[in-house]
């Protein structure tokens, strides 16, 4: 089994023996790495090995998709709060120009809109249509994200206006 299927199946055993003559930050045909795959399945503990074994939590696929994007797509907080944790950037950006935090309010989920915010999140960044994550909650009536958005925008442009 190599480390992708290893990965997609959630297999912890053969993904650290797929670890051993594969390098962690390896892509498949499709530009994805196994953190992506294991952050795109919710597969919580293929990430930790991955992680544990040097995967870079940053790397993107095809699209610029990072493996926090595809988790805060997908609603995973779990997966999400053990990237952040690794360091994964927050505000990183796909070809798009959206961010973990412009998928997390178009899909209303708003525990992770919370946890990027609290781990610094910027929510004034503009993807290639002209919006922001506060733009995408409010265009797909997610109130609750966007009121939450709103007020951190707020903050944001209070905060840039003072230095």
């Amino acid at each position: 089994m190599d480390i992708f299927e290893a990965t997609r199946a959630n297999h912890t055993n053969e993904l650290e023996t797929a670890l051993i003559n594969t390098d962690v930050n390896a892509v498949d045909s499709r530009g994805s790495t196994p953190l992506i795959i294991a952050a795109y399945y919710n597969h919580v503990e293929a990430a930790a090995v991955l992680l544990q074994a040097g995967a870079n939590p940053d790397l993107p696929d095809a699209m610029g998709n990072t493996a926090l994007m595809g988790a805060c797509f997908k609603g995973y907080a779990q997966l999400s709060k053990m990237l952040l944790d690794e360091g994964a950037a927050v505000d990183a950006v796909n070809g798009n120009m959206a961010t973990a935090l412009t998928f997390a309010a178009t899909f209303g989920h708003i525990e992770l809109v919370r946890l990027l915010l609290d781990r610094g999140a910027n929510p004034m960044i503009r993807d290639l249509t002209g919006k922001n994550p506060v733009d995408h909650a409010r265009v797909q009536e997610n109130d609750s994200c966007y009121e939450i958005l709103a007020a951190a925008a707020n903050d944001f442009i209070r905060e840039t206006n003072t230095k």
